[in-house]
């Protein structure tokens, strides 16, 4: 059946289509990368409509304000600090994303004695990389948006590092920071020797396995008592930037992303600013989520839940890879063996997060408190917001396997197992006023085929796609699914312009190309 044979009268006035002789696209999911994809083609003076599955705009970015400040319970961080930018930054970790999945929500939302809590999963990426070379950067600049700095280059707790923070045992003794730092140098040296593990294997192991083999040839490099619980929260550090467990993680592939030089830093107002900027006068329809895409040789249709339907020249997909691998979205025709199998063979992480606002503080003024354990999955720890933003909110964090069986519990019960490990070390901690709880990225599994991004980035016809995942070099990070929907943007453009014939009559403007911008205002970034 022809594409438009498909369209019958009966339909007729379910369908809008953009009456207009420009090309058309439908973006599909309002996330950063799609919000990008968007911006660059509205500003090429395309017809652009943007449907999103929830009532807001961001996606798995979401900067919740019921605290009376902002808190992001998705992405949180810029990543990469150079000595030229003028910084505002903090460390912290609010980035393993806890990127909320837009589609696929656990547990929805809900009220409970007063605490308000989210739970998703979530296809997480962060925004590292505060440099210039970021390409976000512009924007925030041009926003005067302040960053909070969180770590410099090559930190062992990635986007953290040992500057201000207190560990405390199971008993509610704090660590020695001594005991902290000797056990940080050898993790760095077990992970420098996993490069020649990964070396002496033709087949992929995961990361954990690579660690075990380190760990029997160097003892001196083994842990014992107190140092061996340092040396799991260090492995649950780990965790929680790749979102997953080590035994699931790619020893082939985990470090391959393309991280910028410089730091980390914490949007301190929150990622909205940089969404509301990037959204202005885009059409954005909310609570249309989609459940069908029809592509054929010169349209595509779209359909959303009550059977509504949109057509236009082109379409961009930049849903989480989740939403993908849920099949929740169905393609005519079906995507071929080679789209799926690398939506199938690309990992997906998961973090929450806890946040608990107080009355009063009565912690100390540093940026991360953690607890250790005998075990990685048991170790935690909380990012205190107070030291970025001055509101005395705490955020605890959980990646992996221990993530999922957070989302098991009622929302209270979240709450309360976040206070019971706060009281750990804080046995006169008062009660929160109202917590939040929410959740993550994809990652690399152990095996994963070396061509999967290409594979996943790859158009089909009209189709294209954007999003964190499709990123190969900044997969898990905010500005990897900026630069994705660019470049999907811009590849959609070309051949909707090479079919009219005249592909240089429109020029992509977006705001990373304004030169004035690059040098009107500085990067803000500090530390207290």
């Amino acid at each position: 059946m022809e594409f438009k044979d498909s369209i019958s009268d009966a339909f007729a006035s379910c369908i809008e289509r953009q009456q207009s002789s420009k090309p058309s696209v439908i973006v599909i999911g309002s996330g950063i990368s799609g919000i990008a994809a968007a911006h660059i083609l509205n500003n090429a003076d395309f017809e652009v409509v943007l449907l999103e599955s929830r009532d807001r705009i961001g996606g798995r970015i979401h900067t919740n304000y019921s605290f009376g400040c902002p808190v992001d319970m998705g992405a949180s961080w810029q990543g990469h600090y150079d000595e030229d930018c003028h910084l505002w930054s903090f460390s912290q970790y609010l980035v393993a994303m806890a990127l909320v999945m837009r589609y696929a929500p656990l547990h929805g939302t809900s009220s409970v004695n007063g605490f308000f809590s989210l739970k998703f999963m979530i296809v997480p990426p962060v925004l590292h990389g505060v440099c210039n070379e970021n390409p976000l950067a512009p924007l925030i600049r041009h926003l005067g948006l302040a960053l909070y700095r969180t770590s410099g280059d090559n930190s062992v707790l990635y986007d953290h590092d040992l500057e201000s923070y207190m560990l405390f045992d199971k008993e509610g003794h704090q660590v020695p920071q001594q005991i902290v730092i000797e056990v940080g140098e050898a993790f760095k040296k077990i992970l420098k020797e996993t490069e020649k593990v990964r070396d002496e294997n033709h087949h992929d192991l995961s990361v954990l396995q690579a660690i075990s083999v380190v760990l029997e040839r160097h003892q001196e490099l083994r842990q014992e008592g107190l140092a061996y619980e340092v040396l799991q929260w260090y492995i649950c550090r780990m965790e929680a930037w790749f979102a997953a467990d080590l035994d699931m993680i790619s020893l082939k592939n985990w470090d391959e992303e393309n991280v910028l030089t410089g730091g980390h830093g914490l949007m301190v107002e929150g990622y909205y600013p940089v969404l509301k900027a990037l959204s202005k006068d885009i059409d954005i329809r909310l609570n249309h989520r989609v459940t069908r895409i029809s592509n054929g040789p010169n349209e595509v249709m779209v359909t959303i839940e009550g059977g509504r339907k949109f057509v236009a020249d082109a379409a961009i997909i930049t849903v989480p890879i989740g939403v993908l691998k849920a099949n929740l979205i169905e393609f005519e025709p079906k995507l071929p063996e080679w789209k799926v199998s690398a939506i199938s063979d690309l990992g997906m992480g998961n973090e929450n997060k806890i946040a608990l606002r107080f009355d009063n503080v009565f912690w100390p003024n540093v940026e991360l408190l953690g607890t250790v354990a005998p075990t990685s999955y048991s170790c935690g720890y909380f990012l205190n917001l107070h030291k970025a933003t001055g509101h005395p909110v705490l955020v605890y964090m959980a990646a992996g396997r221990f993530a999922y069986d957070l989302e098991k519990l009622s929302e209270e019960a979240a709450a309360n197992f976040a206070m019971l490990q706060l009281k750990k070390m804080f046995p006169e901690a008062t009660e929160p006023v109202n917590p939040n709880s929410l959740g993550c990225y994809s990652y690399d599994v152990v095996g994963k085929p070396t061509d999967i991004y290409d594979r996943l980035r790859a158009p089909l016809g009209n189709l294209f796609f954007g999003g964190e995942a499709v990123s190969m070099e900044n997969q898990g990070s905010v500005h990897g699914a900026y630069s994705s929907g660019v470049t999907a943007a811009e590849n959609c453009r070309k051949l909707l312009m090479e079919k009219r014939g005249f592909l240089e009559k429109f020029q992509i403007l977006s705001i990373s190309d304004d030169a004035i911008l690059e040098a009107a205002f500085p990067l803000q970034i500090s530390r207290m």
